[in-house]
């Protein structure tokens, strides 16, 4: 916990609707703290986040831009174990030390939220006072996938194999959403949610 706020872990695998959970807790006065979008902020150009990344990797891995072209950068990464270990030790740290300010600038009254997608994957529940995941079918994440995001559906069966399973999750979890219905419905379950996590 950091200073009196409650601090919550939300996650849920690729598909599931963890972003509509994210949005509509922020709706409800949660404060959202994105680990996806700090990741991006700490390796900005300028940063030495950004610096640390170009001295590991080279400059082949800086755009035309002049940020890091995060396609080549992945190439590097992809598959080898020691480059992606060497990029987590540059990116992990500060992520974690813009979080815990984060945190520890929100008003005492509010609960924490911490978006991050690979909670289970990384090992980082028990981080956490609670753990929300949001769940829903295999067949109907791979239906969104290919509906919203234009992947085909061995891509989009691939990136769901390469995360956590549902057994997984269901190991951490405190609190769970099932979202296989509406929009509306979605967030009628987070509006009960958030009454519980106020409590």
């Amino acid at each position: 916990m950091v200073r009196d706020v409650r601090w919550v872990g939300l996650t849920g695998g690729i598909g599931s609707g963890k972003s509509a959970v994210a949005r509509r807790l922020a709706e409800l006065g949660a404060v959202v703290i994105d680990s996806d979008r700090l990741a991006r902020e700490v390796v900005e150009p300028g940063t030495d986040g950004f610096a640390d990344v170009v001295a590991a990797f080279g400059e082949e891995v800086v755009g035309p831009d002049g940020s890091l072209d995060r396609a080549a950068l992945g190439r590097r990464v992809f598959g080898d174990d020691a480059a992606r270990k060497r990029l987590e030790a540059i990116i992990h740290p500060r992520v974690r030390q813009r979080l815990l300010e984060m945190a520890a600038a929100a008003p005492l009254d509010k609960v924490v939220i911490n978006d991050v997608p690979l909670l289970v994957e990384a090992g980082l529940a028990d981080q956490y006072e609670a753990v929300i995941v949001v769940f829903a079918s295999e067949e109907t994440r791979i239906a969104r996938l290919m509906r919203d995001r234009g992947m085909t559906e061995a891509e989009a069966r691939a990136r769901i194999a390469a995360q956590a399973t549902d057994e997984q999750r269901h190991a951490v979890a405190d609190f769970e959403i099932v979202n296989e219905g509406t929009l509306a419905e979605l967030e009628s379950k987070v509006d009960k949610l958030w009454v519980s996590l106020r409590d």
